[in-house]
């Protein structure tokens, strides 16, 4: 064989296998969203505000909702690659305070029975104000909610929850630098 049979030859493997690897990857059986449905349950929830930023001068405080849990496999077949996607809001608004997109579960399959490592979600958007009081003792910081939509393998989302956030804030302000105590008790009257 010569030289250009042997290149039209490896054009025509090539091409066979690259299409094979795209059939291949269209071929991928999706599971129904009423089987996904019914394959999970989500456990060991935790809802909590986080800090995404700090400042102590001049004083500023941003906290974003959170969420985390475990996805439980309650079905008869292992599950792989679960997206999830949680949409954060004040309870009783219609806008969207933020949102997060995350692969729950990868190539390592959770086989039936067993449960996933914890999922971390958390809003890109929150609330800002002063520091830690300010949101304490707040009327107008609004209790949120998580809707936790999944999917795996080409299926439709599902929802796979609606949780109320806590408002237990998971950010502790750093002691103030050289101030006495009794001027510490002072400024945390105010």
């Amino acid at each position: 064989m010569n030289n250009q049979g042997k290149s039209i030859l490896s054009i025509g493997l090539a091409s066979m296998f690259i299409f094979m690897i795209l059939l291949g990857n269209s071929c991928i059986k999706s599971m129904p969203a009423e089987e996904l449905k019914a394959s999970v349950k989500l456990i060991d929830i935790d809802s909590r505000w986080e800090k995404k930023y700090y400042q102590p001068w001049p004083p500023k405080l941003i906290l974003v909702p959170a969420i985390s849990f475990k996805i439980k496999n309650i079905g008869e077949k292992p599950l792989t690659y679960v997206y999830c996607n949680a949409i954060f809001k004040f309870i009783n608004e219609t806008k969207n305070l933020g949102d997060n997109f995350v692969a729950g579960i990868g190539g390592n399959a959770v086989q039936p029975g067993e449960t996933s490592e914890t999922i971390s979600m958390q809003s890109f958007i929150g609330c800002e104000g002063k520091n830690l009081a300010h949101f304490k003792n707040n009327p107008a910081w609004n209790t949120a909610e998580a809707k936790i939509f999944i999917k795996s393998k080409g299926s439709q989302y599902i929802l796979a929850g609606e949780y109320t956030i806590s408002k237990k804030i998971n950010f502790k302000e750093p002691e103030p630098v050289g101030m006495k105590p009794s001027e510490k008790e002072k400024k945390d009257i105010k």
